[in-house]
């Protein structure tokens, strides 16, 4: 039988919950930086490739896979309906900002603050609805792939196979939401392919190799 690195704490062998833990930690962090710096849109020339956002996403969704992978799913689902709490966190004390009262010369300040944290909640939205379809759809075709191949080879198989599946969902929704009616519907076509396929490039060049190494060392440091 395959050994799965136990999601209780105290089932650990070492005693240690770190590893779990810095995941989940890890994860949080990247789709709230991802949130923030979705904000920014990246252009070159005429076209609009993607937001800023799209360079720590498939990070986070390696880190899905991971959890999967190692922890399996059940456990995974857990840290993705935790990562959407933070997330709708971050909308409601970053919206209470903008409200609070503030120095005459702190004006400026306030302006670009209630801009960027404006428009992050149409953002985040996005992305809640978004994340939650793409990346519960990422661990369940990766625990699915794992269980049709039985031996638990080709890594790359699942974390690439899971993501194209889960990048679709999340891409797509995502732009949508966040980005109809405030850009010509060219932009979106292309923001959707373009972020797509960058995505799955990332996944694949960084992503994977990363996914290895962690899971890896996971199964070797709790084993």
């Amino acid at each position: 039988m395959e050994y799965k690195v136990p999601d209780n704490p105290s089932q650990n062998r070492n005693g240690s919950f770190t590893p779990l833990v810095t995941v989940t930690a890890l994860l949080v962090t990247l789709y709230l930086v991802a949130n923030l710096m979705a904000v920014k849109i990246i252009t070159i020339g005429s076209f609009s490739l993607f937001d800023a956002g799209t360079i720590t996403f498939p990070f986070a969704y390696m880190l899905g896979d991971v959890l999967a992978e190692v922890w399996g799913y059940r456990t995974a689902r857990k840290v993705i309906y935790l990562t959407f709490i933070c997330n709708a966190l971050l909308v409601a004390f970053t919206s209470i900002g903008i409200i609070l009262p503030y120095p005459d010369y702190m004006q400026g300040i306030q302006e670009a603050y209630t801009m960027i944290y404006t428009y992050v909640p149409r953002i985040v939205v996005a992305s809640l609805v978004s994340f939650l379809l793409g990346e519960l759809a990422n661990a369940k075709v990766l625990v699915w792939i794992k269980e049709k191949q039985k031996d638990g080879k080709h890594l790359w198989i699942r974390t690439i196979g899971s993501s194209a599946v889960g990048y679709l969902f999340d891409t797509v929704l995502f732009v949508l939401i966040a980005f109809t009616g405030t850009s010509p519907a060219s932009d979106i076509l292309s923001m959707i392919l373009i972020q797509y396929a960058a995505k799955l490039i990332i996944e694949a060049v960084a992503g994977t190799p990363l996914a290895y190494a962690a899971v890896g060392y996971l199964k070797r440091r709790c084993a």
